[in-house]
């Protein structure tokens, strides 16, 4: 009798991970603690409209993730985006010379995650809090005390300080793991009546707390109306407000962009903060996914590569690969 695989995560890491295993004939089962697939990819639906408070955008490196990009791109759940990009630097606002091809979800950023999930079972609004053994096989448990399993493999593609938590079963596993530290960062969405008289749709902001604006309406798919945008403020000031109140937070960074965007600001008609406590990784690591694989254990996420998108899909490629050998020998 074979055993499904648990994922703990349906960010892009997890779901790579599950594709390629899927793909390869064996069972998977998924588990995430919001209410729906993509992680720091996810958006969310307000009254203004749905934004991408995470992840604004991402490119290609890696000749496998540009092939794959380009089947997304087929199966329409992502689209070229062109936007007028400047850079802020000394109070100055500069055309960017910065020429990279992006790519967004279309019609949001959660479409292509909701894609590559398609019809595997997922389970959300579920914290998986604990995976221990069994008597043969793998169990986990939620934070409500309910238990799943048996499982034949776990995969873990979190955030790497709950992702050390959830190893503690390996502990030179965790330990690896828990090495990793992971910056945070407050996202701010702030929508006017009337649209902003700037031909920015993106903007690199140094010598301010914030690190990128963005215009939601210079996005395929995205609504015109509001005139919406989101502001990432960067590590070093999100780490010094971490415990601000979101009003405040609110407040702060719409002065910041206001002072940045060269053009008069009104005041917003909708205005909402979103605390990202694991943002990116400090630095970089060459690892594409850590795993135990005698005790069926496996890791990855951003965190292993590169702390971009790119680096987490190969990572979860790199995660199934290793599975799959360990299971041909």
């Amino acid at each position: 009798m074979t055993f499904p695989i648990a994922i703990i995560g349906t960010g892009i890491a997890g779901l790579s991970a599950a594709g390629a295993l899927h793909a390869a004939g064996l069972e998977v089962q998924l588990f995430d603690k919001g209410r729906g697939s993509g992680g720091r990819m996810a958006s969310k639906r307000t009254e203004v409209g749905t934004l991408d408070l995470g992840a604004q955008y991402f490119t290609c490196r890696d000749r496998r993730f540009a092939e794959a990009v380009q089947q997304w791109r087929s199966h329409g759940w992502v689209a070229e985006w062109q936007p007028s990009l400047y850079d802020s630097a000394n109070g100055m606002l500069r055309p960017s010379q910065d020429e990279q091809i992006r790519w967004i979800g279309t019609p949001r950023m959660s479409a292509l995650t909701r894609g590559l999930l398609g019809d595997m079972p997922a389970r959300f609004s579920c914290r998986i809090t604990e995976v221990f053994h069994g008597q043969q096989h793998w169990m986990l448990q939620d934070a409500d005390g309910k238990a799943y399993g048996p499982f034949s493999q776990v995969v873990v593609a979190t955030p790497s300080p709950q992702a050390a938590q959830l190893l503690a079963a390996a502990p030179k596993l965790a330990s690896s793991v828990a090495s990793v530290a992971m910056e945070p960062n407050w996202a701010v969405a702030l929508s006017f009546e009337q649209t902003l008289d700037t031909p920015v749709d993106g903007c690199f902001i140094q010598d301010s707390p914030l690190e990128w604006a963005s215009r939601n309406r210079g996005k395929p798919g995205r609504a015109s109306q509001p005139d919406t945008w989101v502001l990432q403020a960067g590590s070093r000031w999100t780490r010094q407000h971490l415990d601000l109140p979101r009003e405040q937070v609110i407040e702060q960074l719409y002065g910041a962009f206001a002072e940045m965007i060269g053009c008069t600001v009104p005041e917003p008609v909708f205005a909402l903060a979103h605390r990202w406590l694991y943002g990116r990784p400090v630095g970089s690591h060459g690892w594409g996914a850590l795993a135990d694989s005698s005790l069926g254990l496996y890791a990855c996420g951003d965190w292993c590569l590169s702390g971009r998108v790119e680096g987490a899909w190969l990572s979860g490629q790199e995660a199934a690969r290793k599975l799959l050998q360990h299971r041909a020998n």
